[in-house]
Formats: C-alpha cells, sequence, structure tokens
C-alpha cells in the first residue's frame, strides 16, 4: 500500500499540469463537485500545502538566508517589485473589470512558488538559492502582500490590510513553521523519508482541490460570459507570467549572476504561490467572486509555463553543448553566461 501511495506521488508531481487541468475540466462540467472546497475548508488545504513545504525544509536551508544574504536580497526585491508593478500595468493597459483587476494583481503581490524548487532543479538552476528566495518571499508575505495590495489595488477596493496578515501569517507562516519544526525533531526517524516522499503528491492534490474549487464558484459567469471571459483572463495571466520569467532574467544580467542563479531568479520571480492569491480572494474579496478567476488560471499555468521553461533551459544547453559541473556552474561559460571555452559535442 505504501509502495503505492509513494508511486501515485512520483506520478503526480511529474504530471502536475495535467492532472489540474484535468481537475479543471471535470469541475466545469460537473461543477458540484468541489463547491465545498471554499471558506474554512479551502484555508486548511493551502495550509497542507504550506505544511508539506516545511516538511521539505531542512535547518540548512535556512541557513542559506545567513551565508548569502545579498543574492536573496536581491531576488526578493526582485519579487515583490516586479510582479506587483507587471500586474499594475497590465491592469491599466487591458482595462480590466475591477474584479478581474483584483485577482491578477494578487497574483502579483504574492510570494513565490513552492512548485518553484523543483523547476529550478529540473534546468539545472540553483536549488539552494531557488530554496533561499522562497523562504525569504514567504515570510516577508505578512507583510508584503498586504502593503502591495494597498499601494496597487487601493484605488479599486478597500483593502482590509490587518486581516489580510493575519490570514497569511495563519495559513503560510504556521503550518510551514510546524512543518519545519517536525523535520527537525523526526528527521533522523527511519520512516520520515517515506513521508517526505508522500509530499509531492499530497501537495499537487491539494492544489488540485482548490482549483476546482474555485472552477465551482466562477462556473455560472463563465458560462454566461462564454469563451471570451476566459481568453481574456488567460491573456492576462499570460503576459503577467511571461514578463515575471523575462524581468527575472534581466535582474540576473543586471546582479550579475552566473548562469545557474540568473534562471533560479527568473522562474522564482514568474511563478507565483497562486494558491495563496485563490485563498486571498475568496476570503477577503467575496463580493467580487470573479477575482478567484485569474487566480485559478495561475495556479495551472504557471505549473505548465515553469515546466515549459524549464525545458527550453535544458534544450539550450544540449544545443550548446553545455553541461553541469560539479560546483554548480555551466561548463562552457563563464560568470556573465558568456562562452569561454570549445567543449566537444
Amino acid at each position: 500500500m505504501l509502495r503505492l501511495l509513494q508511486r501515485v506521488s512520483h506520478f503526480l508531481a511529474n504530471y502536475t499540469s495535467f492532472f489540474i487541468i484535468a481537475i479543471a475540466i471535470f469541475t466545469f462540467f460537473v461543477p458540484e463537485t468541489f463547491k465545498w472546497v471554499s471558506g474554512t475548508r479551502q484555508t486548511v488545504i493551502l495550509g497542507l500545502i504550506m505544511l508539506t513545504m516545511g516538511l521539505t525544509l531542512s535547518t540548512d536551508d535556512f541557513k542559506i538566508l545567513a551565508h548569502r544574504p545579498l543574492d536573496i536580497f536581491i531576488g526578493a526585491l526582485a519579487q515583490f517589485i516586479i510582479m506587483p508593478g507587471v500586474a499594475y500595468l497590465l491592469v491599466h493597459v487591458f482595462h480590466l473589470d475591477p474584479a478581474l483587476a483584483i485577482g491578477i494583481l494578487l497574483v502579483g503581490c504574492c510570494p513565490g512558488g513552492v512548485s518553484s524548487n523543483i523547476m529550478s532543479y529540473l534546468c539545472h538552476g540553483d536549488v539552494a538559492f531557488s530554496v533561499g528566495m522562497t523562504c525569504a518571499s514567504t515570510i516577508v508575505a505578512p507583510v508584503m502582500t498586504p502593503l502591495l495590495m494597498q499601494l496597487t489595488a487601493g484605488e479599486i477596493i478597500q483593502i482590509d490590510a490587518v486581516g489580510m496578515f493575519k490570514g497569511i501569517l495563519i495559513v503560510t507562516i504556521i503550518p510551514v513553521a510546524f512543518g519545519c519544526l517536525l523535520n527537525y525533531l523526526y528527521s533522523r526517524k527511519s520512516y520520515f523519508p517515506v513521508i517526505k516522499s508522500l509530499m509531492p503528491g499530497v501537495s499537487v492534490f491539494c492544489l488540485a482541490l482548490i482549483v476546482g474549487g474555485v472552477i465551482s464558484t466562477v462556473h455560472d459567469s463563465l458560462v454566461a460570459r462564454g469563451a471570451i471571459l476566459f481568453f481574456e483572463t488567460f491573456g492576462v495571466v499570460f503576459c503577467h507570467n511571461s514578463l515575471g520569467y523575462l524581468l527575472g532574467w534581466v535582474a540576473g544580467m543586471m546582479a550579475h549572476f552566473n548562469v545557474p542563479k540568473k534562471r533560479t531568479i527568473s522562474i522564482e520571480v514568474g511563478m507565483q504561490n497562486a494558491g495563496l492569491a485563490t485563498n486571498l480572494a475568496t476570503n477577503f474579496f467575496a463580493a467580487q467572486p470573479l477575482a478567484v478567476l485569474p487566480c485559478a488560471i495561475s495556479c495551472v499555468w504557471h505549473s505548465i509555463s515553469g515546466t515549459i521553461l524549464a525545458g527550453i533551459y535544458l534544450k539550450w544547453d544540449h544545443l550548446h553543448g553545455y553541461n553541469l559541473k560539479e560546483d554548480g556552474e555551466l561548463d562552457g561559460v563563464d560568470d556573465a553566461g558568456n562562452e569561454k571555452v570549445t567543449i566537444e559535442k
């Protein structure tokens, strides 16, 4: 039974995008299935996702924050300037409805997504840097997200900054801290690695539940306004996400990062914790039910685009004959990413 669960977890981790898309399509045709995923239940499910993140973090991961403060500071600065700024720009360029504007601004003001660490690993990025950025942005999110929402969305709707601070604290910091505590206390137990191996599957399954709950909530609006509403929202999400990847890479170039770090900051900036955005939209902007739509689409699309981008980076390595060395650098490139040696193909 345990092996079966591990195989299921591995399968869900490898095919996250397909699974979430399947759940979204199924829910669209059978919306009653996930109507129960709302309110407190949704908060608990998101808390479970953050708990799985905490279970995978060790004390060594947090030491990164102390050992590489400048890298982490630059990454966090890019995260909380680029994504809210791009979201604010898109809201005004596309003249979005207030509800959709709130949703895309929420996605932009949230911390980095937990799956970005996996994408950084897959594309030979700097995984330690990725983990450090995710930790840092999550830790400061209770302050930064309400503050940025007040700055970017305050002209659209009244922001309950204090309530949002408490909500983010409850749904992110506390579960992550509890997971880290469990990891610290039981990491040397023989059964703990088995538990950790199940966490990716649990995280993906919980994210699918949240997406299903959102589709159930906005189902009637989607039916009433048809494909136009979906593609309009997806277009904005696509631009927001893609510009995040691009400007994240530019930030890495400006900071003179090497290639693995530029890949990592690109992915970290572009991939947001859309699950948290979904929860905030549901709990704090219930009067604007369509606000959850950009968040739900982001949940799905960020996983897809992150996988695509990681594949592009790997394809680039293959075409140019570059290999990852043990120290995390790419053979054949200098710190600026320029070719320095010729490698046999």
